[in-house]
């Protein structure tokens, strides 16, 4: 029982309960949001020989399709994060699932490269904005003890959108053609859109830094203990990370204003951290997305069908979801920063395996799936570890410049792969390559770990317990 006239610290108090059905109902419903993305991502790159081969362009050409919803996705992050700070996880979050579903079905009809450019971007400002809201949502929700199992599981969604996109495009586009994947990328968003509002809370750490009523906090809080009493108690955040423990919802910065989110993020005291972090991130999208978007064709290039191409394609994502368990798994047993690093070097191994394994199917698809095993595990607890980093009232928006400016990676991934296919570069050469952005990622994931290390040994450190520790 918790007694009248006490401060409860709302974080302290989620850390010490189960993980109840509640924050389940939370998880599955970030889990969908982040499956819609997924299945998104997928869209053009399953579609892109059926429009090669209706619109009769060179397939260079599709290089600005596929990174127009990249580009849309970091402008839409960089935006949401701020925005998130202020007027909360949920509105933000319910405004872009609904609005990527609309432009994706938008995209459905569109009849130029130019068009489809013009609305996968309009969707990758909704998806941009998702995401880092979910993230954020999510590890906000977690205990501390499984916040990392929790986000990466949460991430299981994108891996099972891709591997779904792959498994519905080998059936839809044989009988629909290709503007049947993106209505049904468009249709399951809005519908999920229903879903969030009325089922999906916002965050208890930001309703206590924005100073929201304490009836409205203790609701949430009994929904997730509902033994649990909160007459007469006021709430707060207890943040080592806000600076000296401050007690945000009772402390002068507990309104803190967008813009000062941003400063946090860009401070001294984190921006060495947050440049490593973008780094990596970037580096690991480049990779990701690369071969998101042109596997499927470059599968085709050794001698696939569009079919099997397609189902062959579907490994990659498919390895993520057991991957993004046990790295999230470990992540909150050992120093996280220490196991996304060690992961990062694993994704250089195995994709130089995979360019010596063209030959030999069965060895190829096991190298695949173990393949995007760690990549999308790699990519996936980056944004654990980012959550893990920064304090509440800069949360969304560090989450969220990581995702944004990590997505230039994206966008150069794509653009990388069109310009290799048009130099006519084959599958082993495309993965070989792909060895030098993994080692430079887990190199910058390591010099963070130095710099947490010394803050930690000042004290200044203490509190990301997640990750950072």
């Amino acid at each position: 029982m918790i007694r009248s006239e006490r401060h409860v610290d709302v974080q302290a108090f989620i850390d010490e309960q189960r993980f109840s059905p509640y924050q389940w109902t939370i998880l599955v419903l970030c889990f969908l949001v982040v499956a819609a993305d997924g299945f998104d991502t997928a869209a053009v790159g399953f579609i892109a020989p059926s429009l090669v081969q209706q619109w009769g362009v060179a397939r260079s050409s599709l290089g600005p399709v596929m990174s127009a919803a990249l580009v849309g996705l970091g402008i839409g992050a960089l935006a949401a994060g701020p925005c998130a700070d202020r007027l909360g996880r949920k509105m933000v979050l319910v405004l872009s699932v609904f609005f990527f579903g609309v432009w994706s079905l938008a995209a459905a009809r569109a009849n130029s490269i130019e068009s489809l450019t013009l609305l996968r971007f309009l969707t990758g400002l909704g998806l941009g904005a998702a995401m880092p809201n979910a993230v954020t949502l999510m590890s906000e929700y977690a205990p501390a003890r499984l916040r990392a199992v929790a986000v990466n599981g949460m991430f299981c969604g994108f891996s099972c959108g891709l591997a779904i996109g792959g498994v519905a495009s080998a059936w839809l586009i044989p009988h629909f053609g290709w503007p049947s994947v993106l209505v049904a990328g468009g249709v399951g968003p809005i519908a999920l859109t229903v879903l969030l509002i009325l089922l999906l809370p916002e965050s208890v750490q930001f309703l206590v830094v924005r100073r929201q009523a304490d009836r409205r906090i203790a609701r949430i809080l009994q929904r997730i203990a509902p033994h649990s009493r909160f007459e007469g108690c006021r709430f707060v955040a207890v943040d080592a990370r806000a600076g000296h423990g401050a007690a945000a919802g009772h402390a002068s910065k507990a309104g803190a204003r967008p813009q000062w989110a941003l400063a946090v993020v860009l401070s001294s005291r984190y921006r060495f951290g947050t440049l490593m972090l973008w780094l990596a991130y970037f580096m690991g999208l480049l990779i990701y997305y690369l071969l998101t978007n042109w596997l499927p064709t470059l599968f085709k290039d050794t001698g696939f069908s569009s079919e099997k191409a397609a189902l062959m394609t579907s490994l990659f994502p498919l390895g993520g979801i057991l991957g993004n368990l046990c790295v999230g798994w470990i992540m909150d047993r050992f120093a996280g920063h220490r196991v996304v690093a060690v992961t990062f070097v694993l994704v250089g191994v195995l994709v130089l395996l995979v360019g010596r394994g063209v030959g030999h199917q069965l060895w190829l698809g096991t190298l695949i799936f173990l393949t995007g095993t760690v990549a999308t595990s790699a990519v996936t607890s980056m944004s654990a570890l980012a959550a893990s980093f920064y304090p509440t009232q800069a949360r969304a928006t560090g989450v969220a410049w990581m995702l944004g400016i990590g997505r230039i990676g994206g966008v150069a991934g794509a653009l990388v792969g069109a310009a290799l296919m048009g130099l006519g570069w084959q599958f082993g050469a495309v993965f070989s390559l792909l060895a030098v952005p993994s080692v430079i990622a887990a190199s910058g994931v390591y010099l963070m770990t130095r710099r947490v290390q010394a803050d930690a040994s000042s004290k200044e450190g203490a509190g990301p317990a997640v990750a950072l520790e």
